[in-house]
């Protein structure tokens, strides 16, 4: 298992972000540097210990995705830009498997969230109101019931730090225009709902996922972040789904599960994961990417 990478030192470029898992720094005037590291975010504190390869598979996952939807939509990847061209050995090994050099595009103020399950958030909404996000659904669904059909539930994108906040689709049509609006609602429709097809046949189900989206000069809508990965989706075993219960995830929830268990107060600094939980992480992480990626 390869050296765990918390934090990335590039210096042949200049750093213009950090979020909690990722770097970014610039290439030029058109193009970024993204090295998805293996820190890992429970209750938006970014815990001392990463995940080992967590990175690599978050951007090995969104890169098979990217490319299986480039028919449908524009993304952010720019196979033409060569790492080795920018970076020194030190750097290169730094992001062997997590450093992709992108298109520097305007990011949208939206997450687009799109929901085909009934859980997390979305079951607190539906038992105190019969809606999620005020989008009405049948009486009588169960804790993790599929819904009749996914629903689009985009969020505020929250400074850092603070939790990102559901919103109405006017409010986004108000934002960004009524035909960017509608243009990213269908989008992520029609990728979440070819996704899950997909999935399920690999033995995943995409309970609810996240996108995010950015336009260039042009206006031209394109695909960015990371793209149906166990960070941005909930994903459940197939073989073992039923409705009900909450089904374990491929994802941190083990890393939760387990953080509910100490008197923390989920306030940084975090504290730190013994053994036998990162390695049961890095074993979902990687369990995920195989089932999807078949690699």
């Amino acid at each position: 298992m390869s050296t765990p990478l918390f934090e990335s030192n590039i210096q042949s470029l200049p750093r213009i972000h950090r979020g909690k898992v990722r770097d970014i720094y610039a290439v030029g005037e058109r193009h970024l540097l993204i090295v998805t590291s293996d820190r890992l975010s429970a209750f938006d504190v970014i815990l001392p210990r990463p995940i080992p390869g967590k990175g690599a598979v978050l951007n090995a996952v969104t890169d098979f995705w990217m490319k299986r939807f480039a028919g449908l939509i524009p993304n952010h990847l720019a196979p033409e830009m060569d790492l080795k061209n920018h970076l020194n050995a030190d750097e290169l090994a730094q992001c062997a498997g997590r450093g992709i050099i992108v298109k520097r595009l305007k990011a949208l103020p939206i997450e687009a969230v799109v929901r085909g399950y009934l859980i997390g958030s979305g079951w607190k909404d539906y038992q105190k109101t019969g809606a999620v996000c005020g989008i009405k659904l049948p009486a009588g669904l169960t804790l993790a019931d599929k819904l009749p059909n996914a629903i689009f539930t985009p969020a505020d994108k929250a400074p850092a730090g603070q939790h990102d906040e559901n919103i109405s689709f006017a409010e986004v049509e108000q934002k960004i225009g009524a035909t960017l609006a509608a243009r990213i609602r269908d989008i992520s429709l029609t990728i979440y709902g070819q996704a899950s097809e997909y999935a399920r046949r690999q033995g995943i189900i995409i309970a609810d996922t996240k996108f995010e989206f950015g336009v260039d000069d042009n206006g031209t809508l394109h695909l960015i972040d990371e793209v149906l990965t166990p960070d941005s989706s909930r994903f459940w075993a197939a073989d073992t789904y039923r409705p009900g219960i909450s089904p374990p995830s491929f994802d941190k929830q083990i890393v939760r599960d387990y953080l509910e268990t100490l008197t923390w107060n989920k306030k940084a600094p975090g504290p730190e994961l013994p053994d036998d939980i990162v390695n049961k992480t890095t074993a979902k992480y990687r369990e995920a990417q195989r089932l999807l990626t078949g690699s």
